[in-house]
C-alpha cells in the first residue's frame, strides 16, 4: 500500500505502508541511533512525535517482549527508509510491520530519510502527517490537503506529563535495601531496572505527587525520570518540587527530570532548533575533565546563564553546542544531567552516576544517624 508523509511547509514524500493504517499527525524530528529502535518507539519522551530514524536498516533483528521501556508505543508515528522483513536474532518474536499494527501505530518506509534528515537540520523540527489514505500531491485530492495542512499547522504537544505518567504508585523489588522514590514524567523501565541491579526497592509515583505523599513513605533517595513535552508546561509539577526538595532527601534528575528541576531553581529553558536525539552525543564533565559519549532524546535544553548562582552550577554542557546538560545544586543535595546514563540501545559510559546518586545516598544516611 502507498503511504505518504506531508510536512507542514507543504511538502511530499511517496513511499510505502509499514504499520497500520490511516492518518496520523505529530512532529517530526530525527533520532541517529543505529540500534534500539524498540527502546525508541516505546520511550513515553517520544509521546505527540513522528519519529525518523536515520540509519538506513531498521528492524534487523525484530521486536522482542524484553526490550519494551513501557507497555506500548508513544510515538504517533515512524519513519524509515527500509522496514526490515526477515530479522534475525535469536531474541526475535515479531517484525517491526507486526509490532506497528499492534500498537496501532502508522509508518512509512521507502522515503529519502537523508534528504528528511537534512530538511528538519535546516527548517528545524515541523509538524507533519503520514496518511495511506489519499496522494496529498494530486491536484484532484487539493481540498482533502488542505484541510490536513490546517491541522497540521495547528498541531501542538500539550499535556504531555499527564498523558504518560502512572495512575497509581507502583513498587518494585519490595526487599530492596534502599528505598528510592522516583517520579514518573514519562519513566523508561531501564531507570527501574539500574536502581533494582543496585540492590534499591523502587515505588514509582505518580507525576503529580505531593512533597507530603513522598513524605510519608519515607524514601532514602527520589530520582526524577525522563519524559515528554514542553519542560514549563506542567506548572503544578514544578511547584511540587520546589516543596520536594525542601525534604533535604538526595535527589537525581535525567532529562525531564532535570529541566524541571532548573525550572523549579529559577532558570529557564529553550526549545532546540532540531533537539538532541541518538546514541552520539559528545558530553564534557567539568568535574573530570572528560567527555563521554552519551544517549539523549529531547526537544529543549535548560538555559545555563539563566540559573541563579546561589541555586547551582552547571557541571556538564554538550560538546557540540555548548548547551547545558548537568546541574550540581548548592542549595540542594541534588545533580541533574539531561542525557541518559540508563540508556538501552545506547552507550552505558554514564551508567556510574547512579552509583554516584547512591554514594549520596548512603552518606545523607550515615550522616542522620
Amino acid at each position: 500500500m502507498n503511504a505518504y508523509l506531508l510536512l507542514a511547509n507543504g511538502m511530499v514524500f511517496a513511499g510505502q505502508s509499514v504499520g497500520a493504517e490511516g492518518v496520523t499527525v505529530g512532529e517530526v524530528v530525527f533520532a541517529t541511533g543505529m540500534v534500539g529502535f524498540q527502546e525508541t518507539l516505546t520511550d513515553p519522551s517520544y509521546y505527540g512525535q513522528i519519529i525518523t530514524q536515520t540509519y538506513p536498516l531498521i528492524g534487523n533483528y525484530g521486536m522482542n517482549k524484553d526490550d519494551m521501556e513501557s507497555d506500548k508505543i508513544w510515538a504517533r508515528g515512524y519513519i524509515v527508509r527500509e522496514a526490515c522483513q526477515t530479522p534475525s536474532n535469536w531474541r526475535c518474536e515479531e517484525t517491526l510491520d507486526s509490532f506497528l499494527k499492534k500498537n496501532n501505530t502508522i509508518g512509512i518506509e521507502g522515503i529519502d530519510t537523508r534528504h528528511l534528515t537534512r530538511i528538519i537540520r535546516e527548517s528545524g523540527v515541523m509538524n507533519g502527517a503520514i496518511l495511506t489514505t489519499f496522494d496529498p500531491a494530486d491536484p484532484a485530492n487539493k481540498a482533502e490537503t488542505d484541510k490536513l495542512l490546517e491541522e497540521i499547522r495547528a498541531y501542538a504537544v500539550t499535556d504531555a506529563v499527564k498523558s504518560v505518567t502512572c495512575a497509581e504508585p507502583e513498587v518494585y523489588n519490595e526487599k530492596g535495601e534502599t528505598h528510592i522514590v522516583l517520579m514518573h514524567y514519562g519513566c523508561k523501565r531501564n531507570i527501574i531496572r539500574c536502581l533494582v541491579k543496585r540492590g534499591c526497592k523502587v515505588t514509582v509515583m505518580p507525576a503529580f505527587a505531593t512533597a507530603e505523599e513522598v513524605a510519608a513513605l519515607d524514601p532514602d533517595g527520589i530520582m526524577l525520570s525522563n519524559g515528554p513535552g514542553d519542560p514549563a508546561e506542567p506548572v503544578e509539577v514544578i511547584e511540587n518540587l520546589k516543596h520536594i526538595f525542601e525534604l533535604n532527601i538526595p535527589t537525581f534528575g535525567i532529562c525531564l527530570g532535570h529541566q524541571l528541576s532548573a525550572l523549579a531553581a529559577g532558570a529557564k529553558t529553550m526549545k532546540l532548533k532540531y533537539g538532541h536525539r541518538g546514541a552520539n552525543q559528545p558530553v564534557t564533565d567539568f568535574e573530570s575533565g572528560r567527555t563521554f559519549i552519551t544517549s539523549q532524546n529531547h526537544g529543549y535544553a535548560v538555559v545555563g546563564d539563566e540559573l541563579p548562582a546561589e541555586m547551582g552550577e552547571v557541571a556538564q554542557v554538550n560538546a557540540n553546542d555548548g548547551t547545558c546538560e548537568g546541574i550540581k545544586y548548592k542549595k540542594w543535595n541534588c545533580f541533574t544531567v539531561q542525557f541518559h546514563p540508563e540508556a538501552n540501545g545506547g552507550p552505558k559510559d554514564t551508567e556510574f552516576l547512579f552509583d554516584r546518586f547512591l554514594n549520596n545516598v548512603k552518606a545523607a544516611k550515615k550522616e542522620a544517624r
